[in-house]
């Protein structure tokens, strides 16, 4: 057995077995028996129900985005609130559950699980919700132990809701990595975003890595997936905005937010550290996954963020393969706030998000006396336009990574968005008069409140002129863009128009990129060399979700959740479809 083969799968988009894994974040699977000649001839071959849509009354739906977990024959997935399923591969058979029995009224702000990982010992590793760590048996689902996150921490939590685990931790030997998820937006001091290491036998706590040491300051969690390097005994950990996101006047100090950072697996010390946002204030957080690359023939790991921006670093040194460029970027009108007067762009590949929007005719009027001085404009008092919005061009969807054809490929979206500071005396008052359903929020410990919304025109359709969603594959070679296309069409547009996006993707052996994500609620595939879409099927529900494919017996599937994105664009769902070819 190689050492990749003792690393758990931490991005858990692929299948894992005794002979390797995803521990780089690569998404990709050396399956090939479904290639462009036959794709077009998948069938669904079983459906499960995980049971974990729930719909409070207080708050937002449960969103399912599981991706499965395949090992020595059973699959293993969750559920929307975080119930654990051991499946037959072949059938979708429900061989054991565990329930971590969370609080599904306490106001989830992400209310979601997306999937577990594995120790070679025989141990599922699950983070609910709730912020609780188990560690399951595989065979039976019983508990060998369990705990409790939320101590510990340099700031607590106030709230429940405001401190939760919505990725699957990292594993990497003998060790639990895993940070955490902290609502935005609510005050300075919000929970503190400690990234910690777990001993897989007993839980007990090996270290703590704090991206703000000393500070008041809250957030600059790692939410999104962290990925292990098993060979330099790394993990690289995708970091997030300090709170709260759209003021920093408050959090001067150096911090090591909105980056990416190499940590030494078994204790916690920072080897080297890449910030891909300077004094964050838009949530531009790195939401994508960290994926293990070779780049101009070097060891790299590509990571991307919500600017629409994909960095492509050297694993070693942290040093940028293809070049960064500090540029001037527009300084801040808001009180007491000072924006950082540069902002780094790489060289190649060159933005896969536009940075500046050109903003459709029907919403000219939405955006009169609104700051837009392009690429960081600062929040204004009299209002901003962002782009990228905070979904992000790349998003917590992610990349793959074809090793064979040397290519990333990455979703991304041109969704732009309208914030405006709110002096404190004028938050209530905002609120009530509010005709637009803006989102606001305290940030209380700051001169101002906070309103957002993406921009939507009078007829429902993003006021960014199209493509609003994008596929396209980076070639590591040379660092350039070799294909873009729009990802989907819109219903009753032209063709494209692309579709805005949320979940992930995968690439395979056979030369084939899958994804769902879209919010016409279409799986499709695409020819990873061309971007040619190749086929597509309609799904019960859209998938805001990253699918995954495995051989069982000698046959591939295709698995996908379809658990929806959201309520307004189509219907919720619960299912985890998987697909193969007729026998």
């Amino acid at each position: 057995m190689t050492a990749l083969a003792l690393v758990a799968l931490i991005a858990q988009t692929v299948e894992w077995t005794a002979n390797g894994g995803d521990a780089g974040g690569t998404r990709h699977s050396k399956a090939a028996q479904i290639h462009r000649a036959n794709v077009s001839k998948l069938q669904v071959a079983w459906t499960i129900k995980t049971n974990g849509l729930v719909r409070p009354k207080s708050q937002r739906p449960s969103a399912l985005e599981t991706t499965p977990l395949y090992v020595n024959g059973t699959l293993y997935l969750t559920s929307a609130i975080g119930r654990v399923i051991a499946a037959d591969p072949a059938t979708g058979k429900e061989l054991w559950s565990f329930d971590p029995k969370i609080d599904t009224n306490a106001g989830w702000g992400d209310f979601t699980n997306r999937g577990v990982s594995y120790h070679r010992s025989g141990l599922v590793i699950l983070a609910s919700l709730d912020a609780r760590l188990f560690a399951l048996d595989a065979k039976s689902g019983a508990k060998r132990w369990e705990v409790d996150l939320r101590r510990g921490l340099r700031i607590a939590p106030k709230e429940t809701s405001e401190y939760e685990e919505t990725s699957p931790p990292c594993v990497i030997g003998d060790v639990i990595v895993v940070g955490s998820a902290v609502a935005d937006n609510g005050r300075i001091d919000m929970p503190s975003g400690e990234v910690r290491g777990f001993d897989v036998k007993t839980g007990k706590l090996l270290w703590t890595w704090d991206p703000a040491p000393g500070s008041r300051v809250g957030g600059a969690n790692a939410w999104s997936v962290i990925t292990a390097d098993e060979s330099r005994g790394l993990v690289f950990v995708p970091t997030g905005s300090a709170s709260p996101d759209y003021y920093g006047g408050a959090r001067k100090e150096p911090n090591d937010a909105n980056s990416i950072v190499a940590l030494q697996a078994k204790t916690g010390k920072m080897k080297w550290k890449f910030q891909t946002v300077h004094h964050d204030l838009w949530d531009y957080d790195v939401a994508s996954p960290p994926a293990l690359v070779k780049a101009a023939g070097r060891e790299a790991v590509a990571v991307g963020s919500k600017t629409g921006h994909l960095f492509i670093l050297d694993r070693e040194s942290g040093k940028p393969i293809f070049g960064v460029e500090e540029r001037p970027v527009p300084k801040s009108d808001a009180e007491g706030e000072e924006a950082s007067p540069t902002q780094p762009f790489p060289v190649k590949p060159p933005s896969l998000s536009p940075q500046t929007a050109e903003i459709r005719p029907a919403c000219k009027d939405l955006v009169v006396g609104v700051r837009s001085d392009g690429a960081f404009t600062p929040p204004s008092p009299s209002g901003t336009l962002v782009v990228p919005g905070n979904i992000g061009g790349l998003h917590w969807g992610g990349v793959a990574y074809d090793p064979t054809l040397g290519l990333i490929v990455v979703p991304t979206n041109n969704l732009a968005a309208l914030v405006r500071l709110i002096k404190r005396d004028d938050l209530s008052g905002e609120r009530k008069s509010d005709k637009f359903g803006m989102e606001f929020a305290n940030q209380s410990g700051t001169p101002y409140g906070m309103a957002r919304r993406l921009l939507i025109g009078p007829d429902g359709a993003p006021c960014s002129a199209p493509p609003w969603g994008l596929l396209s594959a980076v070639d590591t070679t040379t660092g350039e863009i070799k294909w873009k296309v729009p990802l989907g069409t819109s219903p009753g547009s032209v063709k494209g128009t692309g579709f805005p996006n949320l979940g992930g993707l995968i690439t395979t052996a056979s030369g084939l990129t899958f994804i769902g994500a879209t919010l016409d609620g279409l799986f499709r595939a695409f020819d990873t060399k061309t971007g040619e879409e190749l086929w597509s099927t309609k799904l019960s529900a859209s998938a805001r979700a990253t699918p995954m494919t495995y051989v069982h017996k000698g046959k591939q599937y295709v698995v996908i959740a379809a658990g929806g994105h959201d309520e307004k664009f189509g219907p919720l769902g619960d299912e985890v479809v998987a697909f193969a070819l007729p026998d």
